[in-house]
């Protein structure tokens, strides 16, 4: 709702536009408007017909006696009364036509005439626009408006809002309140689109939290339940695992398979990796210029240098390697490196800045494309993700016994393991999935990146996951595992700083920066992602395994019942939820 004052053009209503104000004014005046074809005798299209025929009937009939009277040296001008009557019927029919079709073509060449003249006026003159005009189709029945601002005051900033005076996105710094700005916004919203946002709560909220940080243009906040899973058991520590979602069953199915981990002697992780990266994209003027620099930039006698100008970024950035890839003349050029216990996005793509300006001196002939080629990747399914890792790259696993199977998951683990090698691993390769070799890790990922304040789009990426499962101890027990290579997160920065994420961040006990090792919060949080996806793999393949995923849907999760009447968190964690 970004309304700035600016050279204004006044928009061209189109038909439909103006159908529908004839349409309403219609409405408002309780009857509908006269038209011209009322006065006509017969219906419209009748009396069209009638006029046309006559027209070509009567010009067909006079074009013949004229040739008539040319062929026998006829005058022209002399005329019988049938000719007469035929030239009277062609000038009324004319008349008519020209009325009823002609009118329509003038009018529309002068507007088009008069827009285009509009058109050729300065753009510089700044004119004052008119108030919003909506192209969109209106509610059924218009809403009724609860006011959010109250004061004399503030009514003033909303008419000028509208009017385009004040910009939407300068409110907070003109009226130096953010609860205020986001109130008077959300006032002119509702003003301007006709709709109420009564539903949306605007109150209760640090809006000077968000503030260039975390949201622009800020009308309200959105509600979302937070769950807690667990205790989780993982490398010796139970961890309660909020997980924000408005999908029923989801924590339930979670919790079951938290249920059978614990009972078995808990679940162990393994970090692999830990590195974000960024790859920009240059071009040269020749491949071979291209080539030349993917040799400088990967030759071990270089790196030093190159890191050094890196590192100057920040205290925590530290560059890990550098990755490149020729296409024609241009090249990517993917780095990597630790970022302490932030997610890192910003603190790469600065790192990287200083790296071009420093390669700029020695490739003068280096034209910069951007700062992101793609080659990182972010926030889309890429291969080098799956294969290379991005951010926190983690294994974890558990050995769940085969009680356990039976009395917790309702299933054996023979059932399992066939399951699991022909929907995860066989299936996911018949649907040629990216990164998809598993149940459901995304449901996980997504609830765990909304309640600890992560980037929620990163799910893409850090949802990858490969599930397996196998048969131990002479077949009794189940070994599961999930391998998750890019699991992108962080404790400090963005998101995490808002009070309702810091607090499930206080839960897990990863709250903020790690005092003793950078680093060790983000990395203990990625671990906590990846056996909760653990979890979540376990309960919903029992549930597929068991067929009972159609009717826990069907029970619980489209359930109407009272809440206080809903059973007990046990009875719903036989659910599973894909």
């Amino acid at each position: 709702m970004d309304v700035r004052r600016r050279a204004y053009k006044v928009p061209r209503p189109t038909a439909a536009v103006i159908h529908q104000e004839q349409q309403q004014q219609s409405q408002a005046s309780g009857s509908a408007a006269p038209k011209a074809s009322d006065a006509l005798p017969l219906p419209l299209y009748l009396t069209n017909a009638i006029f046309f025929t006559l027209f070509f009937s009567v010009a067909y009939y006079l074009l013949l006696r004229w040739r008539d009277k040319i062929r026998n040296s006829m005058p022209l001008h002399v005329v019988t009364l049938p000719e007469l009557a035929a030239i009277v019927s062609l000038i009324a029919s004319f008349i008519y036509l020209l009325g009823f079709f002609g009118i329509d073509f003038v009018q529309s060449f002068i507007a088009r005439a008069s827009n285009d003249a509009w058109d050729l006026e300065d753009d510089d003159v700044d004119v004052d626009p008119p108030e919003h005009r909506l192209l969109t189709c209106p509610p059924s029945a218009p809403d009724h408006l609860i006011p959010a601002v109250t004061s004399a005051e503030d009514e003033e900033i909303v008419e000028w809002v509208i009017k385009g005076t004040i910009p939407s996105h300068a409110l907070e710094e003109k009226v130096g309140d953010c609860k205020r700005a986001a109130c008077i916004r959300r006032e002119a919203l509702q003003r301007i689109t006709g709709r109420s946002l009564q539903g949306l709560p605007v109150d209760g909220f640090n809006y000077d939290s968000i503030l260039k940080q975390c949201c622009e243009m800020p009308v309200g906040y959105v509600q979302i339940p937070v769950g807690i899973a667990g205790p989780l058991l993982l490398d010796g520590f139970e961890y309660s695992v909020p997980m924000a979602t408005t999908e029923g069953c989801l924590v339930a199915s979670t919790n079951r398979g938290c249920k059978a981990i614990y009972v078995s002697g808990g679940a162990t992780s393994t970090i692999l990796r830990d590195g974000m990266t960024r790859a920009p994209v240059v071009r040269f003027p020749s491949a071979v210029r291209a080539c030349h620099l993917k040799f400088f930039l990967e030759n071990p006698s270089n790196f030093q240098a190159l890191a050094d100008e890196f590192n100057q970024s920040s205290n925590f950035a530290r560059l890990q390697s550098i990755q490149c890839s020729v296409a024609g003349k241009n090249l990517y050029m993917r780095f990597s490196c630790c970022t302490g216990d932030a997610m890192g996005m910003n603190m790469v793509s600065k790192g990287v800045e200083n790296v071009l300006r420093y390669l700029k001196s020695d490739y003068p002939d280096m034209d910069i494309i951007g700062i992101s080629g793609n080659f990182c990747s972010d926030k889309k399914p890429a291969a080098i993700n799956w294969i290379e890792g991005r951010g926190k790259s983690v294994v974890c696993e558990a050995i769940i016994k085969e009680e356990i199977v039976k009395k917790v998951l309702k299933t054996n683990v023979a059932t399992l393991v066939e399951l699991n090698m022909l929907k995860n691993l066989a299936g996911s390769a018949v649907a040629g999935a990216l990164g998809g070799f598993n149940a459901h890790a995304s449901n996980i990922v997504s609830a765990i990146f909304i309640a600890t304040g992560q980037d929620p789009a990163q799910n893409v990426e850090s949802s990858h996951c490969i599930t397996m499962m196998e048969a131990v101890n002479d077949g009794k027990d189940l070994h599961v595992s999930v391998t998750m290579p890019s699991i992108e997160v962080g404790t400090v920065g963005g998101g995490t700083q808002l009070a309702s994420q810091s607090a499930c961040l206080n839960l897990l006990g990863v709250k903020g920066a790690s005092k003793g090792l950078p680093g060790a919060n983000s990395r203990l949080l990625a671990t906590i992602v990846a056996g909760s996806v653990l979890a979540g793999e376990l309960s919903l393949m029992a549930a597929i395994a068991d067929g009972q995923l159609v009717k826990s849907h069907m029970k619980y999760n489209r359930s109407s019942k009272d809440v206080s009447k809903v059973p007990h968190m046990n009875d719903l964690a036989s659910n599973g939820l894909e």
